[in-house]
């Protein structure tokens, strides 16, 4: 079962020790959750307004592209708002990465940042298709934007300006989903990925362990029996809080919640402490051939 590591840093560029940068990987690459409970995000004069499920229009939440700086999902018109908007998301993406440099150092080189999201909408009672649906537990695969086998390492902070809480469920092992799930998982059809990435409809090509966590995580929400007995825990991030996961290996699900921020990076598994414990190594040595 994954546990909640905590750890005290109250400031996004504190230096730690050497043991400490090692407990925290080791602790992350383990399938572990790492909690700073006192690590804050704090908003700027004027930011304030953007804490309004209105700032997302009809979806759950706005990102930002750090290719080219673009905002998406955003329902703000005035160029000067967006701006700000823009501005307040580059702060959270720069201060993640500070934390990184920081506590996980050994990173550095090989990380890749990717979308930066900002969550104004209420996760409890929003309607959305089963695949989409968060509140089932799963584990992180994306159904256009396939990682190769590199790692999907989430940065979240709850800004809940009054007091709310973000409240997760956890659920088992990876290899004890993967053991459930690949004895019935179809293997993927031959010369799909190339036709999927010619038309767009992947960013990259789609490897076999891409597959494979595409179906791992439609076949854990598409089992309601599965959601309902699994062992599980809730686990409740406060207002004013900070944690850092693996979520391509910890199997979650976010029930309740509003406004926060989330940034996305990618991780080769090379620069793993142990690859080994990568859902990559995990699946080819479950599967006994190479996946990407």
């Amino acid at each position: 079962m994954t546990d909640i590591i905590t750890l005290s840093n109250p400031d996004w560029d504190q230096q730690v020790t050497t043991a400490e940068q090692e407990l925290a990987a080791d602790a992350l690459e383990r399938g572990n959750v790492l909690l700073f409970p006192h690590l804050s995000f704090l908003l700027q004069d004027g930011e304030g307004q953007f804490l309004s499920p209105t700032v997302a229009g009809e979806g759950k939440n706005v990102s930002l592209d750090p290719a080219n700086g673009l905002l998406r999902g955003s329902s703000v018109n005035d160029a000067d708002l967006l701006q700000r908007l823009q501005f307040m998301m580059n702060r959270f993406a720069t201060s993640s990465r500070h934390l990184l440099r920081s506590l996980l150092p050994r990173y550095e080189t090989g990380l890749e940042q990717a979308r930066t999201s900002f969550r104004p909408t209420e996760i409890a009672g929003r309607r959305t298709s089963w695949r989409k649906d968060d509140t089932r537990l799963h584990v992180d695969s994306f159904p256009s934007s396939p990682t190769q086998g590199n790692r999907i390492l989430r940065v979240f902070t709850n800004v809940n300006p009054h007091g709310q809480s973000r409240n997760w469920r956890l659920g088992e092992s990876f290899e004890g989903v993967a053991r459930r799930y690949l004895p019935s998982l179809p293997g993927p059809i031959w010369g799909a990925d190339h036709v999927l990435n010619f038309l767009g409809i992947t960013r990259r090509r789609r490897t076999a362990y891409d597959h494979y966590m595409l179906q791992l995580h439609d076949r854990m929400k598409a089992d309601l029996a599965y959601q309902s007995q699994v062992a599980q825990r809730a686990c409740e991030f406060q207002a004013g809080s900070t944690w850092m996961v693996f979520t391509d290996l910890v199997s979650h699900a976010a029930m309740s919640g509003q406004y926060a921020f989330e940034q996305t990076y990618h991780l080769p598994v090379n620069s793993m402490l142990d690859p080994s414990r990568s859902p990559l190594r995990i699946l080819e040595k479950l599967l006994g051939r190479e996946l990407a």
